[in-house]
């Protein structure tokens, strides 16, 4: 081994910032970080078990913890005896968090935690100081201003770069606990996004994905309040040689008329978007506290798919979210179809302690896992009747590592019939589906 093994959970943003972790902790063979993500009570579980699996098969390392759920439940992390270090967002960003246990004693490594930070989300509930403060490196998330200069600028296992444009999140939609693990909302100098994107073309990748919590919030922070659409606009020009850009999620009510142009007509732009809908009942919405309304999520991709026919939609979507009712649930059965969702991601509602959401009625837990079966079941649906419809067509094809596999323009999976050049991008005809994936022989 050349480096830290690094087991990421959740997000784009997630993955982008991994691989920043793995050049600041290069040459250090005995680390493993789990990079962990705390959308949903079962993505924290999936992470303790991630971590469980990690201790068995390398019991000599040295296991530190961080990302989003790090940061809202360190002392969760840091009750288990398989971990080593707990690290906050922001403390994750610092390659002196990683350096060598030969240079470092654990109690050095991890800081006391202060007592204003004590009073702080992450730590409530915490009785055994003693033992948190020998394990824990986390600070007040909501107290940084600023975006982390890293950006990712090599990905082990990925034909795409991600791209951290935007970090944190300033709405308080009442089932989110991300605010709380990542902070308020920080935009990147356009300047540097552009550089950064010139670096990732130069080492070869020929797609990039823009990431962050919140992207379409993305620029009011920054001088002159720059929007997402001036972004893209800026880092087409000033990186010309890059064929494909895509956007990682975003708020459908944050399309503003320059992003929407860029989208329907840019042929750079990728054509699929995947975005943060949550829901299809008006009544539930405005409990989410989100900002749309059920027409306005119909209404954006009506007009994206009268613009640009081609483009896929992809979505989230809660299923059981407290207080809802069948009739509420079934208006967000039938928006898999309003919206033509094909990439559907279903979320069982999970309570989040400290958020609204978890001190309102809930629906009980059989309800919810029969409602999240029936929303998969529907996408899948979809999502099989778009693939199919793509056979005979030729498609532009992303290659991944492999060279036997990888993503059309939109993000439709498709499996090559012979190796290709990994990260070159192929003219392939659709010849059949199976198990998932377009079949593809490469065009002449």
């Amino acid at each position: 081994m050349s480096g830290p093994d690094i087991i990421t959970m959740g997000c784009r943003l997630n993955i982008a910032e991994s691989e920043a972790i793995r050049d600041m902790a290069q040459g250090q063979d005995d680390l493993i970080v789990v990079n962990s993500c705390a959308v949903t009570a079962e993505a924290v579980r999936q992470t303790r078990q991630a971590i469980r699996r990690a201790r068995r098969e390398r019991p000599d390392a040295r296991i530190l913890v961080t990302g989003c759920a790090a940061q809202t439940e360190p002392q969760t992390f840091a009750a288990m005896a398989e971990v080593d270090g707990v690290i906050g967002n922001r403390e994750k960003m610092e390659a002196e968090t990683y350096l060598p246990s030969s240079q470092r004693k654990l109690g050095s490594l991890f800081s006391s935690v202060s007592p204003k930070e004590s009073e702080t989300p992450a730590f409530a509930g915490v009785t055994n100081w003693a033992d948190v403060t020998e394990k824990v490196k986390v600070s007040d998330i909501m107290a940084v201003r600023d975006t982390a200069p890293h950006m990712a600028s090599a990905f082990a296992d990925h034909a795409r770069a991600f791209l951290e444009v935007q970090n944190g999140c300033d709405h308080r939609c009442t089932f989110c606990i991300i605010p709380y693990g990542r902070g308020n909302s920080r935009s990147v100098p356009a300047g540097a996004v552009v550089e950064k994107a010139k670096q990732l073309v130069g080492v070869g990748y020929r797609e990039i994905v823009l990431t962050g919590v919140d992207v379409t919030s993305y620029g009011p922070d920054l001088p002159g309040s720059p929007s997402l659409g001036l972004l893209v606009e800026r880092l087409l020009k000033g990186v010309p040689d890059l064929p494909r850009l895509r956007l990682s999620s975003i708020d459908s009510v944050e399309i503003d008329d320059r992003l929407f142009d860029l989208i329907a007509h840019e042929p750079r732009m990728m054509p699929h978007l995947h975005l943060s809908l949550q829901a299809g009942d008006d009544m539930i919405l405005k409990r989410m506290k989100r900002r749309h309304s059920r027409a306005d999520a119909i209404r954006i991709v009506e007009r994206l798919k009268s613009a640009r026919a081609e483009i896929s939609i992809g979505a989230d979507i809660i299923a059981g979210f407290p207080t809802e009712e069948e009739a509420m649930f079934e208006h967000s059965l039938a928006l898999v179809d309003e919206c033509d969702i094909v990439h559907g991601h279903i979320f069982p509602y999970s309570p989040r302690a400290g958020t609204p959401a978890a001190r309102m009625p809930q629906v009980d837990r059989a309800t919810i896992k029969a409602r999240a079966a029936r929303l998969r079941d529907a996408c899948a649906t979809r999502r099989e009747a778009w693939l199919r419809s793509l056979i005979g067509t030729q498609q532009s094809v992303l290659v991944e590592r492999n060279g036997l596999s990888g993503h059309a323009e939109n993000f439709a999976p498709v499996r090559l019939a012979s190796v290709q050049c990994p990260s070159s991008i192929v003219r392939a005809r659709i010849t059949g589906l199976e198990n998932g994936s377009l079949i593809a022989q490469e065009a002449a």
